[in-house]
């Protein structure tokens, strides 16, 4: 298939679709475009690693059973040069292959078949994390405020106490926001590379961090459970 921004409106974000399946180019064409994104596609590996050095997408959607190399290795060789936003999209659903790409460098990882109202939710998420970190200090989410610069939380107009390690790990969320980050990632950016398999004290310091900016710890809308993975941190663009 060629490239095709047809339809898309001026200044949508260029998407580079890295998939060998004919029927998904179409439904990611036909999706995307129609919400005035302007997609260009690779089919293979090794073609995909080539347009997104020279076309510069704002976000890669990677397929991982490509022909010629594993989908892996592809965003690895991306991630040598690039911090372009990656959503794998892929058949492979098991917690270890999730967890492998997102440690490689992967922002997010939706199984096929998806639903495409989910896609679009996942690509705004994948956008508002790249230019989050260009846009302003300050992170806002519902009735929650972090300004990094000024390392002040509040929620709503009261002042939220935290820990040395609390406010760590609720900054690395922000400067992630909308990626999927996995125990190990987490553990090595916080406590360090030793602290890779302690995966209690992710569990234990996003409980404290729950109960001091959730409206309800049990029911969390801004710091979300990936399954046996990880943690996300909400952001507007997920919200209703």
């Amino acid at each position: 298939m060629n490239d095709k921004s047809e339809g898309a409106s001026p200044g949508g974000a260029v998407i580079l679709v890295i998939d060998d399946e004919a029927q998904i180019r179409k439904l990611l064409e036909l999706t995307l475009e129609s919400n005035g994104y302007s997609v260009h596609f690779a089919i293979s590996g090794k073609e995909g690693i080539t347009k997104a050095a020279s076309e510069r997408p704002e976000l890669i959607v990677l397929d991982l059973g490509l022909p010629d190399l594993d989908g892996v290795e592809v965003l690895k060789k991306i991630r040598e040069w690039s911090e372009v936003p990656v959503l794998v999209l892929s058949v492979r659903s098991a917690e270890g292959d999730i967890i492998t790409c997102l440690d490689a460098g992967a922002d997010d990882y939706l199984t096929k078949p998806f639903r495409t109202g989910e896609l679009l939710a996942r690509v705004r998420t994948a956008l508002r994390h790249k230019l989050f970190p260009q846009e302003k200090p300050v992170f806002t989410v519902r009735d929650l405020q972090v300004d990094l610069s000024a390392r002040t939380v509040k929620k709503g107009n009261e002042s939220i106490r935290l820990t040395a390690t609390e406010y760590a790990l609720l900054a690395l969320l922000i400067r992630n926001a909308g990626r999927v980050l996995t125990h190990k990632y987490i553990l090595e950016q916080v406590w360090g590379p030793t602290f890779a398999e302690e995966t209690q004290y992710t569990r234990v310091y996003i409980g404290q961090l729950r109960k001091k900016i959730e409206d309800d710890p049990t029911d969390p809308k801004i710091i979300l459970t990936e399954s046996g993975i990880g943690y996300r941190l909400q952001v507007e663009a997920e919200l209703p």
